[in-house]
């Protein structure tokens, strides 16, 4: 796929609370078209998408391949490791339809919700870190103490990137005590055709580019094509 980072104000998330079946962003690769005529493409995508939209649900994360060369297509679809089985079929289906809508004859292509993401290629991606397409997001809101704040995000990231490598979902959520009663609220999470030590280096360099992100910001994420991280001072993730 083609590299892409792309940079999105979030005014404070609420949009996507109140529109949550919207996406947030996608991307159409520019690594190959197929033509209205490419029947062969066509239909093991078609394959591929509903074959994701029923293995992805029960465990939350799918991945497969349909066809032959030069017609293979590879993909894969991840539920945010809180979602429910119902929820996490619902976003697929519409992830599924509505990518295919927006790049219509790019053999690659990725889309980002809220909870679900889903991504296919013609080229075979699975077991390697997609450091190509990023999405980045933060909240309009600056913290009074941005220093302290930042490093608290670092700190509560870093520990959840810990603990999803090692988890079989490669997926945590937790809190931190900030001051007062406030608290900081996070989640980390990987595709699973990740090894362990793959999924540990995604998050690690995505945190890394914190200060790039969400500096000061009361909320952010960073959202890939292999692993993402999540940061709010009110809750959003079930627990």
């Amino acid at each position: 796929m083609s590299s892409s980072i792309v940079y999105l104000l979030s005014l404070a998330f609420l949009l996507q609370t109140a529109f949550g079946a919207d996406s947030l962003f996608h991307i159409c690769s520019n690594s190959g078209n197929f033509s209205a005529y490419n029947d062969s493409y066509e239909a093991n995508l078609n394959v591929l998408t509903g074959y994701l939209s029923i293995q992805a649900p029960p465990s939350g994360f799918g991945l497969g391949s349909i066809g032959q060369n030069p017609n293979q297509a590879y993909g894969l679809a991840l539920c945010r490791g809180d979602v429910s089985t119902p929820d996490c079929k619902t976003c697929v289906v519409e992830a599924g339809s509505e990518i295919r809508k927006r790049c219509p004859y790019d053999k690659g292509a990725i889309i980002w919700y809220d909870n679900c993401l889903f991504k296919y290629s013609s080229m075979e991606f699975f077991g390697h870190v997609d450091n190509q397409n990023k999405l980045y997001m933060w909240n309009l809101n600056n913290v009074s103490e941005p220093q302290s704040f930042n490093a608290k995000t670092k700190e509560l990231l870093s520990e959840l990137a810990t603990q999803a490598y090692s988890n079989p979902k490669m997926y945590a959520a937790g809190e931190m005590e900030l001051y007062g009663s406030k608290k900081l609220y996070g989640l980390t999470q990987c595709t699973r055709d990740l090894s362990s030590t793959e999924c540990k280096k995604c998050l690690d360099d995505i945190i890394g580019e914190l200060p790039s992100c969400c500096d000061g910001k009361g909320g952010g994420r960073i959202v890939g094509g292999s692993c993402n991280f999540r940061y709010e001072i009110y809750p959003f993730a079930n627990a």
